[in-house]
């Protein structure tokens, strides 16, 4: 998997890129439920294997919990919004923030070179998949193992190409941005 960081900072950059309010709490909503996935992890110390769909990379890394974790915050943080209906254009775009940041998780881990892969369709098919292209180098699971091992290489991995693509993404963003306030001055 990349690193926990390197998902949070890949969703908060695609988020952008949604139609929620671009202010700093939904930008680190979005980092926060990227790094949600991993939490599976804590079915190790449950003896739950990696292989079985509660085990890592299992329903967590689904895009069924990617889209019920996102409807869950959507009727948590949609609430401060202008027009409350459940399923209203804001309610959409807050739940559209949440679901991309979830489900870029996994599309991440099929990036990876280890592991045995991600479930991307459980409940309905629970095969572990990988995309056919695997340049990220697979992050040892635990704070030891990575810093012991193979860290820097996988924040080579990462940074090439996974945080050169996000800041892409941010600066493509940001020039957006600037192009548009440009032409609304010139309105005026």
């Amino acid at each position: 998997m990349p690193t926990i960081i390197t998902h949070g900072l890949a969703a908060a950059a695609l988020a952008l890129y949604t139609p929620q309010p671009k202010t700093a709490k939904y930008l680190c909503l979005a980092a926060a439920f990227a790094m949600l996935p991993d939490a599976d992890t804590i079915a190790f110390k449950f003896g739950i294997p990696y292989h079985h769909i509660l085990g890592h990379r299992g329903i967590t890394h689904s895009i069924v919990f990617a889209a019920i974790l996102a409807f869950v915050a959507a009727l948590i943080f949609a609430e401060d919004r202008p027009k409350k209906t459940f399923g209203n254009k804001n309610w959409w775009g807050v739940w559209l923030c949440f679901f991309v940041a979830t489900v870029s998780h996994p599309l991440l881990d099929m990036l990876t070179n280890g592991g045995l892969g991600v479930a991307l369709f459980a409940p309905f098919y629970n095969d572990r998949l990988f995309f056919g292209w695997r340049p990220v180098a697979v992050s040892p699971l635990g704070f030891d193992a990575f810093w012991q091992g193979r860290g820097l290489l996988v924040l080579k991995s990462e940074m090439w190409y996974i945080g050169l693509p996000a800041l892409g993404l941010v600066v493509l963003f940001l020039i957006w941005k600037w192009r548009q306030n440009n032409y609304k001055s010139k309105l005026n």
